[in-house]
């Protein structure tokens, strides 16, 4: 009789403090889905680019609107905790001094792709949605498009759209913040 090992899954609470204790270090590029850490994949100039450029673009543009905030996480559930390329919460910035964010708090999530795409859709779109997070971006770099995900239900986002250079959009929370698909994906 052949015994199936358990698995042991993780809260956040528990992988914050791997963190504090330096089981985990800033070197490590992990999050935590559903309970299991899992690495990150590398980010190379194109991915850094685009997320340089939105971090630059939406500080200007919302200052005191929105709270930027990139490569940071997002508390989805007590077990799911990823950490989007950027997001766009709720000001002001004082509510995060003491907690993490969580899905009330986000406007938009954004996730760069170029290696990345499968995951990014069918493992963290899902999570988003079924956490209420109103509004993701995936930013697929090797596509050349920009894929808007909108009206979250239980399992998916109900309208999606995908646009490519020569198109522009706005986050639903900020319609005069307009951005060319192009200058996103550089």
């Amino acid at each position: 009789m052949s015994v199936v090992p358990k698995t042991r899954r993780f809260t956040a609470d528990e992988y914050h403090r791997m963190g504090e204790v330096g089981i985990l270090t800033d070197e490590d590029r992990v999050e935590l889905i559903d309970g299991e850490i899992i690495e990150m994949s590398p980010i190379g100039p194109p991915h850094m680019r685009c997320v340089m450029f939105l971090n630059e673009v939406f500080v200007r543009r919302l200052a005191g609107r929105a709270v930027v905030s990139p490569q940071n996480s997002i508390r989805l559930t007590p077990h799911t905790e990823p950490q989007p390329d950027v997001i766009l919460l709720q000001p002001p910035l004082d509510r995060y001094a003491r907690r993490i964010p969580q899905p009330s708090d986000a406007l938009l999530v954004v996730e760069v792709a170029d290696i990345s795409q499968v995951r990014d859709r069918q493992v963290k779109l899902p999570r988003y949605a079924a956490a209420g997070i109103s509004e993701v971006w995936i930013v697929d770099l090797d596509a050349d498009a920009v894929e808007v995900y909108r009206a979250p239900a239980p399992t998916a986002y109900t309208e999606s759209r995908r646009l490519v250079r020569g198109e522009a959009l706005a986050p639903s929370a900020f319609p005069d913040v307009s951005l060319a698909v192009g200058d996103i994906l550089g």
